[in-house]
């Protein structure tokens, strides 16, 4: 069994349209890191009136559909060790986006995304990037 943890960058394309199903395999176990749903609802917050409860039903869907994975006390041990490990090689990332490693390291599942850049050469993260839809 696969087991993924999906990036906000490929719930967003999902949300447009890009079909997941067709780049996941079929025996995956896929969830999402609390950060991703925080992200998602910012989104939510952020949208217009006119984008807002339709962005609203697709994070419930998420919520309804994927588990969550929590941003507990093993996770924020491995959040400072890919903080730490990133600092010292000089290649800083996005803190979100190590949040999202993080989790994926101590769940043991692969980060899915489609900015592989992101969490590239991160210790113990294993990455898929998913390609733009075309």
């Amino acid at each position: 069994m696969t087991r993924l943890l999906l990036d906000t960058s490929v719930l967003i394309a999902a949300e447009r349209g890009a079909p997941l199903t067709a780049v996941l395999p079929d025996d995956a176990d896929v969830a999402v890191a609390a950060l991703t749903l925080a992200e998602l609802a910012v989104g939510v917050e952020l949208g217009s009136a006119r984008h807002r409860s339709a962005r609203a039903a697709f994070v419930a869907d998420v919520r309804r559909t994927l588990p969550t994975l929590p941003y507990d006390d093993r996770v924020a041990d491995a959040h400072a060790r890919l903080l730490a490990a990133v600092r010292r090689a000089g290649r800083p990332r996005g803190a979100h986006d190590l949040i999202v490693a993080a989790t994926a390291a101590e769940w043991d599942r692969t980060v899915v995304t489609r900015d592989a850049r992101a969490f590239t050469d991160l210790p113990g993260v294993k990455v898929l990037e998913v390609p733009p839809a075309r």
